[in-house]
């Protein structure tokens, strides 16, 4: 049964459910029990052409496990991925290499992640090598292309990491990451890293990108001003699962999982109305993923819960058009969060 908040259009590049990505620690043995990091315990989304959906939250909630098990770089422990159309989950190296061309991704540190001894152009042409894009004078062109495409001058080709700057060498990232035509680009903090002038650059030209290419992203960050600028859907994270799911501008306007409530409660804002209301403060420490709370994980920092979310686990269910939440204080009907309670 395909849950409520995935959609059968012929749109959707990637689909998501019920995936999980356990870090085993200790077998099961005469020491006890085992023990697993249970980094994504079950979430599931899809997005569409042309989409871009912010995961955001915490550190150590997941987000970047996510990134990493949607692009089998890590091997995921349970559910299932489909990549155009195509279940991707079980499939062996060998299998995946085809498949990879259609998703591609974009690192948080660039100077970490592109080869020193490599010059721009190499870095950039190498994916066309490996998929032997065509000859020698067809990838020179495309890589020439790529680098016009992110705004970096062709003259620049010849140069190496080192000798370009944070954001220019962010967008050698994005020139490789497109280099093969993906259909989806997952950017794991991509912009974290950089100054916030060239972030708003860099944020720019994804954008730019999207709308040229037609990109689906899968935008991982904790940052909300930024998942608020660039995402069209925003799925909010806390220790492991998908708490909130929705449009961008419903979710900010009207959040309704005390997590996220208290996140933005938390972020910077310069409206005056925010600057003098009283601040919700996130206590305590995230719990540990190793053994999570019962009930709703969020129940031991949560100013609103009761006894129910010590016992059941609430269900991730519709609470508006398009827009889920996980909470018990959702389940009496479509209605929002009542003022008081908020």
């Amino acid at each position: 049964m395909t849950p409520e908040h995935l959609r059968p259009d012929s749109d959707v590049v990637l689909r998501v459910q019920d995936l999980q990505k356990h870090f085993p620690l200790r077998r099961a043995g005469r020491h006890g029990p085992g023990l697993s990091i249970k980094a994504v315990d079950g979430v599931t989304f899809d997005v569409r052409r042309g989409e871009t959906i912010g995961v955001v939250g915490e550190s150590g909630c997941g987000k970047s496990t996510l990134g990493r098990a949607v692009m089998r770089l890590v091997e995921p422990t349970g559910g299932r991925i489909e990549l155009m159309g195509k279940d991707i989950t079980a499939l062996s190296r060998r299998e995946m290499r085809p498949m990879r061309r259609h998703v591609q991704m974009v690192f948080q540190d660039p100077l970490s992640s592109l080869n020193p001894r490599m010059t721009a152009r190499q870095i950039v042409e190498e994916p066309l090598h490996i998929f032997r894009w065509g000859d020698r004078a067809s990838i020179e062109k495309r890589s020439a292309m790529l680098f016009d495409h992110v705004g970096l001058p062709r003259a620049s080709l010849s140069k190496h990491a080192h000798e370009f700057s944070g954001g220019q060498r962010q967008r050698i990232a994005i020139a490789r990451a497109l280099a093969l035509n993906p259909s989806v680009v997952v950017c794991d903090e991509a912009v974290s890293a950089l100054d916030v002038s060239i972030q708003a650059q860099v944020l720019n030209l994804l954008q730019d990108l999207q709308k040229e290419l037609n990109l689906a992203y899968i935008f991982i960050t904790h940052d909300l001003s930024v998942v608020e600028y660039i995402s069209h859907r925003i799925a909010v994270m806390y220790l492991g699962r998908i708490v909130e799911l929705a449009d961008t501008r419903a979710l900010f306007d009207q959040p309704m999982h005390p997590y996220t409530q208290a996140l933005m409660s938390s972020a910077p804002s310069r409206d005056p109305r925010v600057l003098g209301a009283e601040r919700e403060v996130l206590a305590g420490e995230v719990p540990s993923p190793i053994s999570p709370p019962s009930g709703c994980r969020f129940r031991t920092r949560c100013t609103k819960a009761h006894d129910r979310c010590a016992v059941t686990s609430p269900a991730f269910r519709s609470v508006g058009s398009g827009h889920m939440a996980a909470c018990h204080l959702n389940e009496a009907g479509d209605a929002p969060i009542p003022d008081e309670v908020v």
